[in-house]
């Protein structure tokens, strides 16, 4: 993964015209600063124009992210989570907080803090159009069990479908590992992503549970 994010660095420099100087960084991160990014989101989103221009954007902002995230991303590794088919605002929300680092990934925040706000707009409305490659099911009884534990703590607010919605993630057919990691995390209250929901919801899961509940999501569409 270090020869991966080496090389996203190099591309991010000559495929989005980000000269790695520290003053050029600082120039763009300035032209974000102040924008309101989902108001932005907003209206590029009512501008077929803007739209247009926007996407064209993010689909070559996505071909840095590749490297981690997966072509259209969809992540090459379990551990990883896919960016296709996500929330752009629930995405928006999260790339401001990497810039801002209140979510914590070093590489993260320097990759983000170097893009502008169109760059940003872009990147999340690309990723929102592209089809999450979900998994076939597995073990029918541990898929079964998690659905029944889906419904019972996840679904009043993730959904029927797992779709999310501007606050919270689309979770269908997310990544194994990153959902697991993730779950665990809440559960135990490590993660720099803490949430009193969350927690109460897993808390009472045992590991076993916590699989089958991945299981399910997995195969999610």
């Amino acid at each position: 993964m270090k020869s991966y994010r080496l090389l996203a660095m190099l591309l991010a420099g000559l495929c989005l015209g980000m000269p790695l100087q520290a003053g050029a960084q600082a120039a763009r991160a300035r032209s974000t600063a102040g924008v309101d990014l989902q108001a932005r989101l907003k209206e590029v989103e009512r501008d077929p124009k803007l739209l247009e221009a926007a996407l064209k954007t993010g689909r070559a902002v996505a071909g840095v992210c590749d490297y981690c995230h997966g072509v259209g991303g969809n992540s090459p590794t379990p551990d990883v989570p896919n960016l296709a088919s996500q929330i752009p605002v629930y995405n928006l929300e999260q790339l401001r907080q990497y810039a801002a680092g209140e979510r914590k990934d070093t590489f993260m925040e320097g990759m983000i803090k170097v893009m502008n706000a169109d760059e940003k707009v872009g990147m999340v409305l690309f990723y929102a159009r592209q089809k999450v490659a979900t998994k076939p099911p597995g073990n029918p009884i541990l898929v079964a069990k998690g659905k029944d534990l889906y419904k019972k703590a996840c679904q009043s607010c993730h959904g029927e479908s797992g779709h999310g919605d501007d606050e919270l993630a689309r979770i269908a057919g997310q990544q194994p590992v990153y959902l697991n990691r993730a779950l665990k995390r809440y559960r135990t209250g490590t993660g720099v992503r803490l949430d009193a929901a969350m927690a109460k919801s897993i808390k009472p899961m045992s590991d076993a549970d916590i699989d089958a509940l991945v299981a399910y999501m997995m195969s999610m569409e």
